[in-house]
């Protein structure tokens, strides 16, 4: 779950060094609070960045300041070792307030990035409307389909930097590749040098996804980039193979 968070938000820095940007300074919104949405937040403010949401099933917190890696530290021992929800945080911590039985996209009045790391689904057209309305320019998904698809249509209509979690939560399963790596090898790599071979696959495959995009048409279309280069990866592996 770490690395799909973490994997997530390399994703999205890649896609923002398309534009010669970065995350410093960003309004990022985040959903969820378990290990997915917390180590995509913690790395999004490693990187300057100011997360002010995250959410539970009991409702939404909003920091209008950004969370620091302090307020972060108490919400992942509330939700890891207490097993609290959201609702009793806003107690401890200065500065945020918690909203009951909402989920995070229509909170803040301002929002760069999205990170819907929760659920399927937990995204809609109408949330989607407010976030561009509100000046999102990137989402990108930590989740399972979690961005319904009135809300696809509406991200790739405005034509904002979109990836879809096919793409950009593939972090977990390529961190799992690597233990597997590891132990046939008999080796052991420290957690910075599996951190950084999992930041290398993930700019692969944003590489991968834009430039497929961008050869077939549709440049800055990651949605079309992703599937694309899916299945060409695949169909060339089956004509290698003889087919």
């Amino acid at each position: 779950p770490e690395a799909t968070g973490y994997g997530c938000v390399y994703f999205a820095e890649n896609m923002l060094a398309t534009k010669k940007d970065n995350f410093k300074g960003k309004i990022c919104a985040v959903s969820g609070s378990g290990n997915v949405a917390s180590y995509a937040a913690k790395k999004l403010i490693t990187l300057g960045a100011k997360v002010v949401t995250l959410s539970d099933r009991s409702g939404a917190i909003y920091a209008k300041n950004g969370l620091s890696m302090s307020d972060l530290k108490t919400i992942m021992d509330l939700k890891s070792i207490r097993r609290g929800e959201l609702s009793e945080i806003a107690k401890e911590l200065k500065g945020v307030k918690f909203f009951q039985g909402v989920n995070v996209w229509q909170l803040p009045s301002k929002v760069d990035c999205a990170f819907p790391c929760a659920r399927q689904n937990e995204l809609n057209g109408e949330d989607a409307a407010y976030l561009l309305k509100h000046g999102c320019k990137l989402v990108a998904e930590g989740a399972n389909m979690p961005s319904t698809p009135e809300a696809v249509s509406a991200f790739l209509k405005a034509k904002i930097l979109y990836a879809p979690g096919k793409a950009a939560n593939a972090g977990g399963v390529a961190t799992s590749g690597l233990e597997m790596s590891q132990n046939a090898a008999r080796m052991y790599w420290s957690a910075k040098v599996v951190d950084d071979k999992l930041r290398e696959i993930m700019c692969s495959i944003h590489d991968n996804a834009y430039e497929a995009a961008a050869k077939y048409g549709h440049k800055g279309n990651y949605v079309m980039g992703a599937n694309i280069a899916g299945f060409t990866k695949v169909a060339d592996a089956m004509v290698a193979q003889g087919i």
